[in-house]
């Protein structure tokens, strides 16, 4: 494979993410992590209203979209009020049939120095609060559990409970 190459998505290639989202969550499902997305629970609409507050990000290897991520600068339905302290990595993503294992990691570490670029010393994510598998992901890459959000509003569905994870980027831990 190609080296990735990332930068931010533009208008025309939302329909692109949401194709990448939909095939993670078909092979979240078939890993038997349920819960956490569905096929067709995003659109492009989605990804359009996060990049007026926030950013959408892609990751590129021979000219194709192989991963993207959400990047928001706050999350109160999640956190509450905070200060402006820490930048909020949604939605991680990677096309499982093109890349190889560790591109996760890779489009998180590039998460996290934007995050640390724009003067912010905290990366902050959320995940499903009884998935053991996504557990293990971000504790492995450093993160750490701060807390629980109970009844957190989704797209088009059910509230849920989510983990809050926290990972310090300014003490060499990035």
């Amino acid at each position: 494979m190609n080296a990735l190459r990332f930068r931010l998505a533009d208008d025309a290639e939302l329909a692109s993410v949401v194709r990448l989202r939909d095939d993670a969550a078909r092979w979240m499902l078939a890993q038997g992590v349920t819960g956490q997305w569905r096929p067709g629970e995003l659109g492009v609409d989605h990804f359009r209203r996060v990049m007026e507050h926030g950013e959408v990000w892609l990751a590129e290897a021979a000219d194709r979209v192989v991963g993207a991520w959400e990047l928001w600068w706050e999350d109160e339905e999640a956190w509450g009020p905070q200060p402006s302290t820490a930048g909020y990595v949604h939605r991680l993503m990677v096309d499982r049939s093109s890349v190889l294992p560790g591109t996760g990691r890779q489009l998180l570490r590039v998460a996290e120095r934007r995050v640390a670029e724009a003067g912010r010393p905290l990366v902050r994510l959320d995940c499903l609060a009884d998935s053991a598998p996504l557990h293990a992901y971000y504790l492995n890459a450093g993160y750490r559990v701060v807390g629980r959000k109970k009844g957190k509003p989704q797209p088009g569905g059910t509230p849920k409970s989510f983990t809050l994870f926290e990972k310090s980027i300014w003490d060499g831990e990035e």
